[in-house]
């Protein structure tokens, strides 16, 4: 993948993500789970303008955005638009690779609970303010994409008090690893791959 995927809107961003391999120094998954914000949503980290904490999201896009929720967890975005200042949030992965470690680091064996959010994924993956504003196409993290259309689910975001109502959470359906379940889930047509070798560009 390169930069110029992520020049996109986000939601566009959010969807193509689902399906996709992501890793951090050889361990992670596929993403199942994502949420899309745009530096005009009211919910967004950016929508006030750029501070000390964003400021990653007003950097070059392809670029993780790494910040503390609640004092408590990591939470990993990737930087995109066509404008500065939006991202998605990655908020569930299915585990592939590195799992003995992920489970050491999370403190539990349930492979549904390994990654199913955006604080454990975090956990089990290592990422930490050290990887904000670090390329996603460079090691240490790896992101390749699916090369087969995946089936969408699309719902309202989590956690947020502005913008509730806007269908930007996107998940893998028939996925066991979703943070919560889509109320009421609408289903998406197959969502394009990013480009790769063999697939052109849309």
């Amino acid at each position: 993948m390169t930069t110029a995927d992520f020049a996109r809107h986000p939601v566009e961003v959010a969807q193509r993500l689902i399906g996709a391999r992501l890793t951090l120094g050889g361990v992670g998954g596929v993403i199942v789970e994502t949420e899309a914000y745009h530096h005009e949503d009211p919910a967004s980290h950016s929508h006030a303008g750029p501070t000390a904490r964003n400021a990653a999201m007003f950097g070059p896009v392809g670029r993780a955005y790494v910040y503390r929720s609640y004092g408590v967890h990591w939470c990993l975005n990737i930087v995109c638009g066509i404008d500065l200042g939006s991202a998605v949030l990655i908020r569930a992965l299915e585990p592939v690779e590195g799992i003995e470690l992920m489970c050491a680091r999370r403190g539990v064996s349930d492979l549904r609970r390994l990654c199913s959010g955006p604080g454990k994924l975090c956990q089990a993956l290592g990422v930490t303010q050290e990887h904000d504003g670090m390329p996603i196409e460079h090691a240490p993290f790896q992101l390749r994409p699916t090369e087969r259309p995946v089936e969408l689910l699309v719902g309202p975001r989590i956690g947020i008090s502005k913008a509730v109502d806007l269908p930007w959470r996107f998940g893998l359906a028939g996925s066991k690893h979703l943070s919560r379940p889509f109320p009421r889930p609408h289903r998406l047509q197959p969502a394009n791959t990013f480009p790769t070798s063999s697939t052109p560009q849309p």
